[in-house]
């Protein structure tokens, strides 16, 4: 089977498609990539919808960008099997015109006017209009892939029969970056970690709460934190966290580079997941516990029903929403050393089995093979 990845994605920022097109390739598959990047964060393209006079940069770049990608089609020959990544709602229209006998994949994850919704910009006119082009692009898609249950209930009834279920999973920088779990920190405690860019499904102000109820023991050194990110909600997140926000066993840190990141997670003994409470919050499972999980570290994230099938017995679970439940959890771990190895030991047993890229697009690879062979 020949695939191709196609389109403006950055597997940088958003390593989903490169995940999903290198675990196709472990399981046989020949593939190549037609990338040009957009260069532009999901938090800037929101800022763009919330103020359509930028609109003219995402079109010019997006035209750019086309251009590149409509030169290189000749020399990637006929793919069988089209792979649009993620954030690439415009992208699969420009995939249908010029591969229009191959089978055509959108990486959906999540719908647009969801993430305008989940962001605060959530005007009717503006959600109407990412509603259409996401409904194009499901039209134009023959395969599209989601990343649970609850967000393939989003995709219009009758294209559900096109939509494929495949957990995000982790790349293998973060299995490389894995520590013993039976490891300890030389000056004892507890280290926890949370990298992420602030959205509010990710529930940031929940987790500065916690740190505030957490104050004692952060001032003693039994704990310390690493909070990696910037964005809409860190202001909040600083103010929920109080007194505590400045105490030397917080760090916050504005922006690590993507391949810097796995062995800086796996320094820490606890990955913080998602808190909040929102639609959206409810219906994902973010990239950053698969990440953790495959690093090594304990997974603590909120009680959800996707998240608790994705990572069944390789995560700790609180209510969403809730920091005084959260401060009791790392309390709980602080508590018990012998609980915080035996959560690492089965955050890992599960990415080993369910994580890796070729487990992840093993659905994908089974939809594409009845396709391509009819």
């Amino acid at each position: 089977m020949r695939v191709l990845g196609f389109g403006t994605y950055d597997s940088r920022r958003h390593p989903r498609v490169s995940i999903l097109l290198i675990g196709l390739e472990r399981l046989g598959a020949e593939v190549h990539e037609l990338n040009a990047p957009l260069g532009f964060s999901t938090a800037e393209r929101v800022a763009m919808a919330a103020h359509p006079v930028r609109l003219w940069r995402l079109a010019a770049r997006l035209i750019s960008r086309w251009g590149r990608l409509t030169a290189g089609r000749y020399a990637v020959g006929a793919p069988e099997v089209v792979v649009v990544g993620y954030l690439g709602q415009f992208d699969v229209l420009l995939a249908r015109a010029l591969f229009p006998r191959a089978v055509l994949v959108l990486d959906l994850l999540v719908l647009g006017s969801d993430t305008l919704i989940d962001r605060g910009q959530g005007s009717g006119g503006k959600v109407a209009l990412s509603g259409l082009l996401d409904r194009s692009a499901c039209a134009a898609a023959d395969v599209i892939v989601v990343d649970t249950e609850a967000s393939a209930s989003l995709v219009a009834e009758h294209h559900r029969g096109k939509v494929v279920v495949a957990q995000v999973g982790a790349g293998d920088a973060w299995f490389a970056a894995r520590r013993p779990a039976e490891e300890v920190p030389a000056e004892g405690g507890l280290r926890l970690i949370f990298v992420g860019a602030h959205t509010p499904l990710q529930g940031t102000p929940v987790i500065g709460a916690a740190l505030a109820l957490l104050h004692d023991e952060l001032a003693a050194g039994r704990l310390r934190v690493t909070m990696v990110g910037s964005g809409q909600d860190l202001p909040a997140c600083r103010a929920a966290a109080g007194a505590a926000a400045d105490l030397p066993a917080i760090a916050w840190v504005d922006w690590i580079d993507p391949d810097d990141l796995p062995p800086v997670v796996a320094a820490h003994e606890v990955a913080l997941g998602i808190f909040g409470t929102g639609p959206k919050a409810l219906r994902v499972v973010p990239h950053k516990v698969f990440e953790g999980a495959a690093a090594g570290c304990a997974v603590l994230t909120s009680d959800t029903e996707p998240q608790r099938s994705s990572l069944g017995p390789g995560a700790l679970f609180v209510p969403p929403g809730d920091p005084a439940a959260l401060a009791a959890a790392v309390r709980a771990l602080l508590a018990d050393p012998a609980a915080v190895v035996t959560a690492r030991r089965g955050a890992g047993a599960r990415a080993d089995t369910a994580y890796r890229p070729e487990w992840v697009a093993q659905p994908l690879a089974d939809a594409l093979a009845r396709k391509v062979t009819r």
